[in-house]
């Protein structure tokens, strides 16, 4: 498969996880009525994974983040040459879904922009966590999320689930993570919404790539470690 293949896959896979994810905040968690609340934004964000992992997924490996992307160039599963078109291609497709996603939601009279479904720590915390509780926690969320992937998609693993797998494994995070940063482990999905939200939100956008990636490399390292010892 050609590298312009599988990256406009993971410009897709990434549009929709930003479109799908922060819309159901933006959108739909917006309005009490209609009953999404917390769970419904956690999920959503799963399903976006879910749903693109077996869309887009066979044709360039359904990252739809940097951190996953250098995360599995740890655990040695891609070469070092496709991490940066997939990281452009999705930081890309990220900007692109914020952009649509401004564009609706500027539509509703009496719109205010918020947060817009960016990520932070102490003060724009939705939880008012402080700079090393979020960095601890989305480390280790990042670090888990590599290690479920690495496990869903070894070749040991049962063929056909490690879309509902990991769709799942994003579900959890979400649930654990939100009232914490608002949930990044994605660079990507945090980069687009923060263009949009600007100020401190910009500002502390350095955290969403750090932190994940570092989840990533320590869980790509360990998945690569849990393969070997396996094949013995």
């Amino acid at each position: 498969m050609s590298m312009a293949k599988r990256a406009g896959a993971e410009f897709l896979g990434t549009f929709w996880l930003t479109f799908g994810g922060c819309g159901s905040a933006v959108l739909s968690a917006a309005f009490p009525s209609l009953g999404i609340g917390f769970l419904g934004v956690a999920l959503a964000f799963g399903l976006t994974v879910l749903t693109m992992a077996y869309a887009v997924g066979p044709i360039s490996g359904g990252h739809f983040n940097p951190a996953v992307t250098i995360g599995l160039w740890a655990g040695k599963r891609i070469p070092a040459g496709d991490i940066v078109p997939y990281v452009v291609a999705q930081v890309v497709g990220a900007i692109a879904a914020a952009a649509v996603l401004y564009f609706i939601a500027s539509g509703k009279p009496g719109f205010e922009l918020g947060g817009f479904a960016s990520n932070g720590y102490d003060d724009l915390s939705p939880g008012k966590y402080p700079l090393a509780s979020c960095l601890v926690t989305e480390i280790v969320a990042t670090c888990f999320f590599l290690i479920v992937i690495m496990g869903a998609t070894s070749p040991k693993a049962a063929p056909g689930f490690a879309g509902l797998a990991i769709g799942l494994a994003l579900t959890l995070i979400h649930l654990i993570v939100i009232p914490v940063t608002n949930t990044s482990v994605n660079p990507a999905r945090s980069t687009g919404p923060a263009l949009f939200a600007g100020g401190m939100y910009l500002q502390q956008l350095w955290l969403f790539w750090v932190a994940p990636i570092v989840g990533g490399l320590i869980g790509g390292v360990v998945g690569r470690m849990f393969e070997e010892d396996s094949a013995r």
